[in-house]
């Protein structure tokens, strides 16, 4: 019995660091906020273009800045103070989101075409904004607890991160319901404005320096070099990408609630957040049960189940058995993310994580976003049901693969 409370105790300590409990605020609020944007803006470009072809174009808009602007950025933020690129990014994301709400509430003066393509646009921005607040959050992250407790903090972190990515698409469907886009989106605009005051609240650290200086390439040569040379962060990432890639199915859920399911714009918000929920039972769950044995295991486990739930989700005709794969892959999903964050925060040096984190970026992307869009490309050619379980079969047999090539994610101990 000591050891639980021990366990709690030390867990309430860490919350309640000064600046660590405004990160998570931050953390919170942000993605609170874009997922509920997210949300309303793929539902609501469904329903006027009725194509799952836009919901891939919008996944593709979010998806080439990855490739054109996280590398770079990933060397900006190691140059720089990592607080200051968070706060600036919490604005252009501020700022940005009026600029949506003018183009919603001004929507009768475009046609379907000139609406989706402004839609796209603030997408990509969107998108350019995330490379740069993915590293600058992943090098600040360190900065904020001791090195002792990086694992709960990771895990206390990714906690937030889920528990918006939750109640985000729930108030997103709620709101949607209840009252207009316009409005909706206005809510989102307000949690942004709250992360912007706990980000202003986190004093600037100091930037650790390079000690060559080099040109950006230069540095960009010298993070992918030591993400090729280390075995066990490349096979983590590469996991993540080709399984989830074709494991998009998410984001047909406009179209799985509307057309198949029949739901509505409520169910799509419950459905939408399934996964999330999943994620963060499982994230509270590892505080307490870390995982630190056979963690490569567990981490080729979980994504054959995420695998098998996207298959079962394809074939599901039912409301509450969709959601309940989903909720489960949503679980499957939080172990891999536990554990390849554990795995690039513990074997990346300080002045490198920004980097790191950028190459990070791409491969994450390349998965949900790029997955997005092949989602719903399948979807126009092999109809939606048959593209969702394909994609589902490729991650198990990435999954096969992985296990026999690569001995060092089989090994995995944290």
């Amino acid at each position: 019995m000591p050891q639980p409370n021990n366990k709690l105790q030390e867990t309430l300590v860490l919350i309640k660091h000064g600046e660590f409990s405004k990160f998570i605020t931050l953390r919170f609020c942000l993605i609170f906020a874009l997922y509920l944007q997210s949300t309303v803006i793929s539902y609501h470009l469904y329903n006027i273009t009725g194509s799952p072809l836009a919901l891939g174009l919008l996944g593709l808009a979010e998806v080439i800045p990855a490739f054109v602007v996280s590398l770079p950025a990933g060397v900006i933020v190691d140059r720089s103070d990592k607080q200051k690129i968070y706060k600036w990014c919490v604005l252009a994301y501020t700022i940005l989101a009026l600029l949506v709400i003018a183009i919603i509430c001004f929507q009768g003066k475009f046609s379907i075409s000139e609406l989706s393509w402004l839609l796209y646009i603030s997408t990509f921005i969107g998108g350019s904004i995330r490379s740069f607040i993915a590293p600058a959050s992943f090098s600040l992250l360190p900065m904020l607890v001791d090195k002792e407790n990086y694992t709960k903090a990771i895990s206390w972190s990714t906690t937030a991160w889920y528990l918006g990515s939750i109640l985000g698409p729930l108030m997103g469907g709620v709101l949607l319901m209840a009252l207009s886009v316009e409005q909706a989106l206005i809510v989102g605009f307000i949690f942004l404005c709250l992360a912007l005051i706990s980000i202003w609240r986190i004093a600037p650290k100091p930037i650790t320096t390079i000690t060559e200086h080099k040109n950006i390439w230069q540095e960009l040569q010298v993070g992918f070099k030591f993400v090729f040379a280390t075995e066990i962060i490349l096979a983590c990432l590469s996991l993540d990408l080709f399984a989830v890639l074709f494991g998009g199915a998410e984001s047909l859920l406009p179209v799985f609630s509307k057309d198949i399911l029949n739901v509505g714009s409520f169910g799509f918000g419950i459905l939408r957040s399934a996964h999330g929920l999943g994620s963060i039972l499982l994230t509270i769950i590892l505080v307490y049960l870390p995982l630190q044995k056979n963690a490569g295991k567990k981490m080729l486990g979980s994504v054959a189940l995420f695998g098998l739930c996207i298959i079962g989700f394809g074939l599901s005709t039912n409301i509450y058995l969709s959601f309940l794969l989903l909720f489960i892959g949503g679980m499957a999903d939080g172990v891999s993310v536990v554990i390849r964050h554990s795995v690039l925060q513990l074997n990346t040096p300080q002045e490198m994580k920004g980097r790191v984190a950028s190459i990070n970026s791409i491969f994450i992307s390349s998965s949900n976003e790029l997955g997005a869009f092949e989602s719903g490309l399948a979807a126009r050619y092999l109809g939606t049901v048959p593209s969702v379980v394909f994609g589902g079969l490729i991650t198990l047999l990435v999954v096969v693969i992985v296990s026999w090539k690569s001995k060092k994610i089989v090994d995995l101990e944290l």
